[in-house]
């Protein structure tokens, strides 16, 4: 009997498998897990805080009608952005809870990252117009706006909201639920693909420059020459204090929450561009930049929360106001809830100094006239 065994097929075969490509690593799994509970709960504080303070703030706005203020149609624009990014928060949970990732289809995903975009562009365009009538008004004598001058006010925030619009076209475009080999859930992001270099910078380069550069570096340098002139003007201080006591404070936290989630878009951009001139592939979703992105745009998000309680701890009239309506009490006429010193008239520095003088010289002219010959 022939026992031969033929080995020559099998020691030819010279097939390889790939056990790392379907291997989930457990820093991977321990990654997705963290964020799936780590950031619906964070989302859901957020968001009942959010609606709470926001929504008290705009009750207190609408009992306070007859007397509008500028201040007050500014605060109102900044509590309407803040709410609507509220209402977005639930989707971007879902997303991060569900096994699935994005399950709400295409114009929820345009429309949750317009918003989200919106809200920034607001709140930095409002902060520049109410710090901008401070710079007028302090350092030039010439004031913006006023309680007679509202429609000025009302024409300010429509060309803000209109603004925000434009600069969010590139998230209608783009914004989609997607896929890719590294991660199985659906994500709603940008899809830049073909030709994603051009795509990137159109979306991004009008967001960097227009949206934040432009604007943080007008606020910076306005600041800047309003406390340089507060220095030198003691007497202007005292009648200035809301733009330190206040208006600072919002714009630091303001800052706080929103630069580093700009700064990281832009280093994706140029990494993501450089990456792409080279002729590697982009990023995955695992890419710990992208994470960095997940986790700042989370910060930007808290900050939908924060602006109520800021008001509650700085602006002693929004105080008592709020302490009133939640004791059920009658709060009295407050001249001004937010403190803010939009549209207040600051009377030049030398106008004053004439005014003593002119006190002076008739206080020594009556002294010498009632001195006996």
């Amino acid at each position: 009997m022939n026992m031969e065994v033929d080995l020559d097929g099998l020691l030819r075969e010279n097939s390889t498998f790939d056990y790392m490509e379907d291997y989930e690593y457990p820093e991977d799994l321990d990654s997705r897990s963290s964020t799936s509970v780590v950031i619906p709960a964070l989302y859901s504080v957020v968001l009942v805080i959010g609606l709470f303070g926001n929504g008290l703030l705009l009750a207190i706005l609408a009992l306070k009608r007859r007397s509008w203020t500028p201040s007050d149609t500014f605060i109102l624009h900044l509590s309407i952005t803040d709410v609507l990014l509220l209402l977005t928060l639930p989707l971007w949970a879902a997303e991060a809870a569900h096994l699935h990732g994005w399950c709400f289809g295409a114009f929820l995903c345009k429309l949750s990252g317009a918003v989200f975009n919106i809200n920034f562009y607001c709140g930095i365009f409002l902060l520049l117009c109410v710090t901008l009538d401070h710079y007028l008004s302090i350092v030039h004598g010439i004031q913006l706006y006023s309680q007679k001058k509202l429609r000025l006010v009302h024409i300010s925030c429509l060309l803000v909201w209109l603004i925000s619009l434009i600069l969010s076209i590139p998230d209608w475009i783009f914004m989609k639920a997607t896929k890719d080999e590294a991660q199985p859930k659906a994500q709603c992001v940008p899809d830049y693909s073909p030709s994603a270099t051009d795509r990137r910078l159109v979306s991004h380069v009008p967001h960097h420059l227009l949206g934040f550069l432009l604007p943080a570096a007008t606020l910076i340098i306005c600041c800047s020459c309003i406390l340089l002139r507060l220095q030198r003007s003691p007497k202007v201080l005292q009648t200035q204090r809301a733009f330190i006591m206040i208006i600072l404070p919002l714009m630091a936290v303001f800052f706080v929450f929103w630069v580093p989630y700009n700064i990281t878009l832009i280093v994706d951009t140029t990494r993501s561009g450089s990456k792409e001139h080279n002729g590697k592939q982009p990023e995955s979703t695992n890419d710990p930049l992208q994470t960095a992105l997940m986790v700042t745009k989370a910060l930007g998000c808290i900050h939908a929360c924060l602006r109520p309680l800021l008001y509650f701890g700085l602006c002693g009239n929004f105080r008592k106001r709020v302490l009133a309506v939640l004791r059920c009490e009658k709060a009295g006429k407050e001249d001004s809830l937010w403190e803010l010193g939009v549209g207040e008239e600051v009377r030049p520095e030398h106008s004053h100094d004439e005014a003593e003088e002119l006190k002076q010289m008739t206080t020594v002219d009556h002294q010498v006239q009632s001195t006996p010959c």
